[in-house]
């Protein structure tokens, strides 16, 4: 099903404006509520940096959702209120087709009318995984209750139906996989978050090549989901890369593990117009970096018989500085590695 390609762009440009915009605010409330990362061991900033970055890439995802939903709401859904009432009222798992010639407006108002539960479930699940973060941030919660959390949210997306398969008819599988897949790619960008840019950067590519997937399959509400992250992202970055006046936080880190694992979950690679079963390897590929990077830290850890949760300055990033790169060239390199990564994505 085709999709206007402006709409998509109008969500980058809207999350992108919306950061930019309200990014300085946040700043201003997380130093005049304490919430800051202050220099001390393993940090390298000299001066206090405020934890602003969750929350302004919750707002970017937020505002441009809410102004969409109120504009679609005053439109009736672009003229297909009935048509969407008629499916509301058929039996279980039965649908109508969206009409060929089917506007933007009705389009949405359509696929929100059939997946508006689980996108719901989803942006609850950001809010929970952010305010997961934001407690760490503020209070340095212990690994068994922030562990717990991230549980819990994870455990949400799965009982709404959001949930991988892997060809398996196993509900328990899908459940297992389908947590354990999120707390992975959590855990993965929070540790990738140290240095300036690296975690919000690989968020971006990650978001951009999700975007592009789903938009390619027709599946225009997780397409417009990606793209507002990529573009949320990319209003956070001038703030982040390569001077910081704003981190990411485990706030925001948390936040952007916790899209990419969901938008890595929400595409439907595998269907009868398109069955590829190794379509299903395509979040392998978009996020190859901070995985591999995440299982290496945590082997090394294990054998130096250390805990995997207590941080250090083995990852990647670490090792291309000690390699002589500066910090900003190491980010930009770990950058290209997961765009050429991602891109051998477009195989499948």
């Amino acid at each position: 099903m085709n999709f206007p390609f402006n709409v998509y762009l109008l969500a980058v440009v809207s999350a992108c404006a919306t950061a930019l915009a309200t990014l300085p605010l946040w700043r201003k409330w997380c130093v005049r509520t304490g919430v800051v990362d202050d220099p001390g061991h393993r940090k390298i900033h000299a001066e206090s940096v405020p934890l602003a970055g969750g929350l302004t890439v919750m707002t970017a995802l937020l505002l441009p959702t809410l102004a969409a939903w109120v504009l679609l709401w005053l439109n009736g859904f672009g003229g297909g209120l009935g048509h969407v009432l008629t499916i509301a009222r058929l039996p279980s798992g039965a649908s109508v087709p969206a009409p060929p010639d089917a506007t933007p407006a009705f389009l949405l108002g359509y696929g929100l009318s059939r997946r508006a539960i689980q996108l719901g479930v989803i942006l609850l699940g950001a809010g929970g995984m952010l305010g997961v973060g934001w407690l760490d941030d503020k209070y340095e919660l212990r690994p068994a209750p922030k562990f717990a959390g991230q549980l819990l949210v994870a455990l949400m997306v799965a009982a709404s139906g959001v949930r991988i398969t892997l060809f398996v008819p196993s509900i328990l599988f899908s459940y297992a996989v389908t947590i354990l897949w999120l707390l992975t790619v959590v855990n993965a960008f929070n540790f990738m978050d140290n240095m300036n840019g690296l975690c919000a950067g690989l968020g971006a590519i990650g978001a951009w090549y999700f975007a592009m997937a789903a938009a390619a399959l027709g599946q225009y509400l997780v397409a417009l989901l990606a793209f507002l992250t990529f573009g949320a992202l990319l209003g956070f970055l001038p703030y982040n890369f390569p001077g910081a006046r704003a981190f990411l936080g485990d706030a925001g880190s948390h936040l952007v593990g916790y899209l990419l694992g969901a938008l890595a979950i929400l595409p439907h690679f595998y269907t009868a117009q398109h069955p590829r079963r190794w379509a299903v390897l395509i979040p392998l590929f978009v996020l190859a970096v901070p995985l591999v990077d995440l299982v290496w830290v945590v082997i090394l850890r294990w054998r130096l018989g250390h805990p995997f949760y207590v941080g250090d300055t083995n990852h990647l990033s670490h090792r291309l500085v000690r390699l002589g790169l500066s910090r900003s060239q190491a980010v930009l390199i770990i950058w290209l590695a997961a765009a050429a990564i991602g891109g051998l994505s477009c195989l499948f």
